[in-house]
């Protein structure tokens, strides 16, 4: 039946943003930790890219440094087989011809490859070269003695026959090595006979290979050197990335577990003001924990006592109303039965009928907000079927209109029974005064609390003439009567719905009125499980 499944179980649309103030602040503050992490990840990376290619360019001039000095110190004539013979490092490229051959579209820088004028006087160390120095790797810094001075180049000079500190002594002895800044800033050591006569580099705008050409000492060829950088690594540690989850999976364990200790409280206060909503004599909270949970648990506390104080003032107000008028309205009904008329006496006893069920109902409804009646395991199904077996005994004419709709499943709950059987008695009993019949349906909508928790759900239907829309909710006030649609003859005092939704929330429920589409009115009562 559509009108039965639609009084099933009803889930909202639930978007991917947590509903509960720990899932939205640990997703927060675990989305900002990733993104830290992040940041840092990247300029590290780009740290280790930079520290990558300032390796690359030190390991290049050492492999160009090592290279040129093989080739210096190998006699001219056989310099071109050197030159085949080499054992290159990848990406690298030797050639040996009459100028530098630099290619096209590229950047030509000289380099002076001899110390200036204004560098500082050597001093004739003859030991071992200083720090910041590359070491000869096992090359001699004496020059072959066939070899003779090298071309173009300045006469041998003995600096050893000139006294210390003299006017000419400006460098060093052609057999000590001389310190040369290579292009890319690196300082190199080499004898003076090796000294190239000119150095000429090349470097491609935005590419990685460069070249560097070195005039002979002792030749008029140029050496050229070819070779490309290659491209540094983002991550080039393994273990950068799985460091970089494990700092994120503790950070968040730790937001995790501190949020959970964070809003614990608010999950305390939130179940305690639940309870206070069921029950008004429920304990009161621990004033105790940080200053803020503390002063919230104290005001908490003294709202509640303030409810408790308000309850009983108006259930005494009640009591002592219906006490003083339950007198006058039993001597009036004394006095009537004097009249003589028997219409009007009749008339007269109505009235204080009437009255005196008024009264009546209105402490009642006081009285239910000051029960004591504790809570019980109650089998809702077999309450129903109770209402329903009391409502239609001596009834034949309504045995096919008060029932079950479908076989109810078996629902069990935690209730106050004598008062959850009132309200719904009340709710059974106005469907059939004004509706002819009271259709029952009993389902559980799973997860439906805000909790997680299971609802039960009491669908009672009736084939009334239903209610405008606007009447729905004023028939839950006390004393409220729909005139147009109800008929006043049927008796009532208008406090069956108020008392009945008065119990029911007390139960952490709910009651509203719907109207059916087929027509009539339809009662929808909600309770935990």
């Amino acid at each position: 039946m559509p009108e039965t499944a639609s009084c099933g179980a009803r889930r909202g649309r639930r978007g991917l943003w947590p509903r509960s103030l720990a899932a939205r602040t640990s997703l927060l503050l675990i989305v900002g930790l990733g993104i830290v992490q992040a940041v840092g990840l990247i300029i590290h990376a780009f740290d280790r890219i930079d520290l990558g290619r300032r390796m690359q360019v030190h390991d290049a001039q050492l492999h160009v440094l090592s290279i040129y000095r093989s080739i210096a110190e190998t006699l001219p004539p056989q310099r071109e087989a050197e030159v085949r013979t080499l054992h290159l490092p990848p990406h690298f490229h030797v050639t040996l011809g009459p100028g530098p051959n630099p290619g096209s579209d590229v950047d030509i820088i000289e380099h002076p490859p001899f110390p200036t004028d204004n560098a500082p006087p050597f001093h004739g160390h003859h030991g071992p070269p200083g720090p910041g120095f590359p070491d000869s790797g096992g090359f001699s810094d004496h020059p072959p003695p066939d070899r003779g001075p090298p071309v173009d180049g300045p006469p041998h000079h003995d600096f050893d026959d000139e006294p210390p500190g003299s006017p000419g002594r400006h460098g060093p002895p052609p057999h000590m090595p001389v310190p040369m800044i290579a292009p890319g800033g690196m300082p190199i050591a080499l004898p003076h006979w090796l000294m190239p006569r000119n150095v000429v580099s090349s470097h491609a705008p935005g590419s990685n290979e460069r070249a560097l050409s070195f005039l002979l000492p002792d030749d008029t060829r140029w050496l050229t050197i070819d070779y490309s950088l290659g491209r540094p690594g983002f991550l080039t540690s393994p273990t950068l990335p799985l460091a970089f989850l494990l700092m994120t999976l503790a950070g968040g364990t730790l937001i995790l577990w501190g949020v959970r200790r964070l809003i614990a409280p608010v999950q305390t206060l939130a179940a305690a003001a639940e309870a206070l909503g069921r029950d008004v004599n429920a304990p009161p909270l621990p004033e105790d924990g940080p200053t803020e949970i503390a002063r919230a648990s104290a005001a908490f506390n003294t709202m509640a006592a303030r409810i408790r104080r308000f309850v009983t003032d108006r259930t005494l107000m009640l009591t002592a109303i219906g006490h003083d008028l339950r007198t006058p309205i039993t001597r009036l009904k004394l006095r009537s039965e004097f009249i003589d008329d028997d219409d009007l006496r009749q008339k007269f006893l109505q009235d204080l009928d009437e009255m005196e069920a008024m009264v009546a109902a209105t402490l009642s409804f006081g009285r239910d907000s000051a029960r004591q009646e504790s809570m019980v395991p109650l089998d809702l199904t077999a309450l129903l079927q109770t209402i329903i077996d009391e409502a239609t005994e001596g009834r034949a004419d309504l045995a096919e209109l008060v029932d079950f709709t479908v076989e109810p499943p078996q629902v069990m709950i935690r209730a106050r029974p004598v008062s959850l059987k009132r309200a719904l008695n009340n709710v059974m009993n106005n469907a059939i005064k004004y509706g002819g019949s009271a259709h029952v349906t009993l389902s559980v909508d799973r997860g439906a609390a805000r909790d997680g928790t299971d609802i039960a759900i009491i669908c009672i239907d009736d084939e009334g003439p239903g209610l405008a829309d606007d009447e729905l909710e004023q028939m839950f006030e006390p004393f409220v009567r729909a005139e147009t649609s109800r008929n006043r003859e049927t008796g009532g005092s208008g406090l069956g719905l108020a008392i009945a939704r008065t119990i029911v929330r007390g139960h952490g429920g709910d009651i509203v009125l719907q109207r059916r589409p087929a027509g009539g009115l339809r009662a929808r009562v909600s309770l935990p499980i």
